[in-house]
């Protein structure tokens, strides 16, 4: 698993280079759907990433944001789980605040997991059970043992559409883009919580939540259960991470909201 993390950091090392030969300059944007930009970057990146985690390791399965999915995927021990470009509409805006994510899974479970935000140079890395660090250095979760006061990073476009709105009182909420990006500072300690309660794509969350429980933080879907990983369809039911202490309040402190979502979020269709 250590000679897999390595290989994980330098792909997204590589990555995180070419995303930023395109950062802040002309490139195509094209759209994949509603409100779900592409750009060239994207490909790029996740053509690199392809050649560099499939060719080391022929045998692992893969799936990624930006590849045709292939169910041989679901026969594999090991499988890699990858955005290659997580933010992208951050990055069309010129915001630092996306990343290369690379998640590793063994039988269902994440196993290790990479963030690389390549404008700031940071690299989380980490592997379930063993520990979590930033650029080398050891990190874990905070020990905030109140949800009142604590830190909720936050998406930037859910924060726009008023859904954090009932925790406004309470919590403090810092808005911040690339879901991979929010559950890697989760783990480092840099804020307390993260969630949303829309269902996400396995390659959105799963680099963040080996990287937070690696940190010794809790990382579940909205309900409080473990999300499995490597399955055929790859929406999970939300994602709620937290600290130790503060998971199981958290919640419990969402859980009034999950139908009022659930109702949202099928309207949308």
């Amino acid at each position: 698993m250590r000679d897999d993390l390595e290989l994980a950091t330098q792909a997204a090392r590589e990555a995180g280079r070419i995303l930023l030969s395109f950062f802040k300059g002309e490139f195509e944007v094209g759209e994949k759907g509603e409100d779900n930009p592409l750009t060239e970057a994207d490909l790029a990146s996740d053509k690199a990433l392809c050649a560099l985690l499939r060719d080391a390791r022929p045998d692992y399965g893969w799936l990624s944001e930006e590849t045709v999915d292939s169910p041989e995927r679901l026969g594999k021990q090991r499988v890699w789980i990858v955005d290659p470009l997580d933010g992208t509409k951050e990055f069309i805006q010129g915001v630092s605040q996306f990343s290369v994510s690379i998640g590793l899974v063994e039988e269902g479970r994440d196993a290790l997991g990479v963030v690389y935000n390549p404008v700031l140079d940071e690299m989380f890395a980490g592997i379930v059970g063993e520990g979590a660090t930033l650029n080398g250095a050891p990190i874990r979760a905070s020990d905030k043992a109140s949800l009142k006061g604590s830190k909720i990073l936050a998406s930037r476009s859910e924060m726009k559409r008023g859904e954090f709105g009932p925790f406004e009182e309470d919590f403090e909420i810092e808005a911040v883009g690339s879901i991979a990006y929010k559950l890697a500072l989760i783990a480092a300690g840099r804020g307390d919580s993260s969630f949303s309660l829309g269902p996400k794509h396995e390659w959105d969350v799963c680099a963040g939540v080996a990287l937070v429980e690696a940190a010794g933080g809790r990382a579940t879907a909205r309900d409080g259960a473990d999300i499995p990983f490597n399955q055929p369809k790859t929406l999970t039911n939300g994602i709620l991470v937290a600290n130790a202490a503060l998971h199981a309040p958290l919640v419990e402190r969402c859980a009034p909201l999950l139908e009022q979502y659930a109702f949202r979020f099928k309207e949308r269709g």
